[in-house]
């Protein structure tokens, strides 16, 4: 079986200023909207919200795209990075799609909230693309905490440790014999992958030193289309 990188659970970004305070007052709004919405229906919760997560790394890769283009200038890898974060998200949610149906409500939402927040996301990514980064970075951090629970929820046999999706075991490299769990474990360090490598986005464009370690990635397929 691949191996699932270890995830650091105790990560998190101490607000500095008043932006990040504001990038993460947002997140617990968000976060407690979402805790009162899904409670614990992690399935469905992970549907709704990936569908939101999919639009940061596309967003910032289409308008640091434009920048260098303007500025006629590389890109220090910038684009490439966010764009396989947007793709990844995106394997996310068509992994939970096979898991949790969503229903017609939760379809509805989904149009709504995506479109909201891709217009949000845009104009602050315009106004200040380090807060922009900060709040993914405190999204993800959410992120690693949510899917911990729902590890938790499956341990102790409140949520079915079904067999994992055929995407999924593409997607990732997984066995046969995967399962649920083991999706859950590859997806949450994805996310701290990400979280900390938006919050090093934030610090160099802070003008900060970015962190010394960011968290592993997982082993991905080499052609997304053998995937998706």
């Amino acid at each position: 079986m691949t191996d699932i990188p270890l995830v650091d659970l105790t990560v998190h970004h101490a607000p500095r200023d008043l932006r990040d305070r504001i990038a993460l007052g947002f997140t617990k709004v968000l976060r407690f909207c979402a805790d009162t919405f899904f409670a614990k229906r992690y399935g469905h919760r992970a549907i709704v919200l990936e569908t939101v997560a999919a639009v940061p790394g596309m967003v910032g890769a289409t308008l640091t795209h434009l920048r260098c283009l303007r500025r006629m200038q590389g890109d220090n890898g910038w684009i490439r990075t966010l764009m396989e974060e947007a793709e990844n998200e995106r394997m996310h949610l068509m992994t939970f799609i096979e898991v949790a149906q969503p229903s017609l409500f939760e379809r509805l939402v989904i149009l709504l909230v995506q479109w909201v927040f891709y217009l949000a996301f845009f104009g602050l990514y315009l106004v200040s693309a380090r807060t922009a980064h900060r709040v993914v970075g405190y999204f993800e951090e959410e992120a690693v905490i949510s899917y911990t629970l729902y590890l938790k929820e499956i341990d102790e046999g409140r949520s079915p440790n079904v067999p994992a999706p055929m995407i999924a075991r593409r997607y990732w490299k997984l066995p046969d014999t995967a399962t649920l769990r083991d999706v859950v474990l590859v997806v949450r360090a994805d996310e701290a992958h990400h979280r900390d490598v938006n919050h090093g986005f934030a610090d160099e464009l802070a003008g900060e030193a970015a962190p010394l370690s960011v968290a592993p990635y997982p082993e991905h397929a080499d052609d997304i289309r053998l995937a998706a």
